[in-house]
């Protein structure tokens, strides 16, 4: 059976540069499948803070994660409200354990940041980037196959464009051609053939903005 990265697999978690690609990919496709901003799931700002990049994800449901990248690394934090690990478990409302803890002052910006819910997480790693491996403060996780809900959101990045074209498929009810997603995390200049694959109205120069702060390859950059 494969294995799935998670807080309790991190060794298989890709690198920063891995993660920061596929997080411009699925936020480039979701803005196709999506014009309108607030309904997409994934998104991507390339100019968040002066030498910062940020990364995110929503489902619409209370569950949400958030990436940090900067020039010392990355820091992720995710809030699965229905895993055990939920600082709503308790009255009042409490961290896991270790939760923040360990995480690099060069990388503490991430804990200050209001638009990131801090209060509302259930599993934190990062990464600096001499670092070999992702790492987590949490040493003693609850029951279960995936108690902080790291397992399922992390899931897309095991690399493979059919992953995005599953959840793409349920999630927004639309047939994906896996050629253009192939094409977009390959990150190769959008077109408009491949942009009306995924959306029959637009075009490339349609998405030309959100490119622009996604970051991706565009026509006119």
């Amino acid at each position: 059976m494969t294995r799935e990265p998670s807080t309790r697999s991190l060794e298989i978690l890709p690198d920063i540069a891995a993660i920061r690609r596929v997080s411009q990919s699925v936020a480039m496709l979701d803005a196709i499948l999506s014009p309108d901003w607030d309904l997409r799931y994934y998104s991507f700002n390339a100019a968040w803070g002066p030498d910062e990049q940020m990364a995110s994800m929503r489902n619409g449901s209370g569950d949400e994660y958030f990436i940090l990248f900067n020039s010392a690394g990355a820091v992720m934090k995710g809030f699965d409200h229905e895993a055990p690990m939920t600082p709503y478990r308790v009255d009042p409302p409490r961290l896991w354990g270790g939760l923040y803890e360990g995480i690099p002052a060069a990388l503490e910006s991430f804990l200050r940041e209001p638009a990131f819910s801090i209060e509302e997480a259930t599993f934190c790693i990062w990464r600096l980037g001499d670092d070999s491996v992702w790492r987590c403060g949490v040493t003693d996780f609850a029951e279960g196959s995936d108690p902080d809900g790291s397992q399922w959101m992390l899931k897309i990045f095991d690399l493979l464009p059919t992953t995005y074209r599953s959840f793409a498929e349920e999630y927004y009810e639309v047939d994906v051609p896996i050629e253009a997603v192939v094409h977009i995390y390959d990150h190769l200049t959008l077109t408009d053939g491949v942009v009306a694959a995924l959306n029959p109205d637009l075009q490339a120069n349609d998405v030309v903005s959100d490119a622009e702060e996604i970051g991706y390859p565009n026509r006119t950059s």
